[in-house]
């Protein structure tokens, strides 16, 4: 089995694997239909395409016999330190329990540590408990959990975290003041994708009881605009957001 960066000549390949191991892992939880809809929406060839020519996203891919069988995807994203998110790991299911996902993690953490991350990152639904034993097997701690809407229906994500250096401390909230002067409170760990950098939720309290808004990660403007479909667009750099991704662990 053999480890390498993805190029474009990958994306049928990633598309076949990203299909196989959606199906496997979910479609007793979340449906055929919601599947198919977040695979088309995160897998479709031009968003592929795409995250392979930028830098920024690391992506790798595990090959047996010159096919590609397994993949996984990250990003550095900047708040008060850099952080990098784990954003999918997708084995197809006749490859799994051969250690291939513990292979691609270990290259993902190597490329974000050499980047200059001072922690990772990765969100797994309940549902999926394959991926949550995962985590833990592979050293990260449970950082807490919270709500996401898939298709309508609340799920329950959890957060994972491995610190690069020494135990660390993570910063989960900060006190923001807004352009109308109005103390908002940011939650890091809460982070969502998008184009340019993340948008974290701004509460207007410290224990999240009222969401207030979003904070965009890239330019850090409040003024978040977000449509009926959970698209989020700032106002002020154009930083996007497509529909919501599942979680980290399609293992």
């Amino acid at each position: 089995m053999n480890v390498r960066e993805a190029t474009v000549d990958d994306v049928e390949a990633i598309r076949r694997v990203a299909r196989e191991s959606f199906e496997a892992s979910y479609e007793d939880a979340l449906g055929a239909e919601r599947i198919e809809r977040g695979f088309e929406s995160w897998y479709s060839s031009e968003t592929l395409r795409d995250e392979l020519r930028d830098e920024a996203r690391p992506f790798f891919v595990a090959t047996e016999g010159g096919d590609v069988v397994a993949f996984a995807q990250s990003y550095l994203a900047s708040r008060r330190e850099t952080v990098g998110e784990i954003d999918w790991i997708h084995v197809t299911p006749e490859y799994r329990e051969r250690g291939i996902g513990s292979r691609l993690l270990e290259r993902v953490e190597r490329e974000l540590r050499d980047r200059g991350a001072t922690r990772i990152e990765g969100r797994v639904l309940l549902a999926n408990e394959t991926g949550t034993a995962f985590y833990e097997r592979e050293g990260y701690t449970d950082a807490g959990e919270r709500e996401v809407d898939i298709g309508g229906e609340t799920f329950r994500e959890r957060l994972f975290v491995k610190f690069v250096a020494g135990d660390g401390e993570q910063v989960l909230t900060e006190a923001r003041s807004g352009p109308d002067g109005t103390l908002r409170y940011v939650a890091f760990d809460e982070a969502v994708r998008a184009s340019q950098g993340a948008f974290y939720p701004a509460y207007a309290d410290r224990e999240r009881d009222e969401l207030h808004g979003w904070m965009c990660g890239n330019c850090e403007s409040f003024d978040v605009a977000i449509d009926t479909m959970d698209r989020y667009e700032c106002v002020d750099c154009g930083n996007r957001r497509k529909p919501a991704r599942w979680d980290a662990a399609y293992l």
